[in-house]
């Protein structure tokens, strides 16, 4: 069985999960606080998801998923202050 290395098909996964969640790129941007080109630029690879644990947290809870199954998705959290 082949591997799913982390990061891999981060793309069409997260834009799988926000159109199951029925949710433009604008309408989950706005949501997460975040422009609607970061959320184009995540779902095409061109930017890392990088995003604040509240940011994480509201993410999950807008996707309908846990946070152990987002945070296969996240690259990088930083830690709120």
């Amino acid at each position: 069985m082949k591997q799913k290395r982390f990061g891999q098909d981060l793309e069409s996964d997260l834009k799988k999960l926000r159109e199951r969640a029925g949710l433009s790129q604008s309408a989950l941007a706005k949501l997460v606080g975040v422009t609607g080109k970061t959320v184009s630029n995540w779902e095409r690879g061109v930017t890392r998801v990088d995003l604040s644990l509240s940011q994480v947290k509201e993410l999950s809870s807008v996707l309908g998923v846990t946070l152990e199954e987002l945070t296969n998705f996240v690259v990088s959290i930083s830690v709120d202050d």
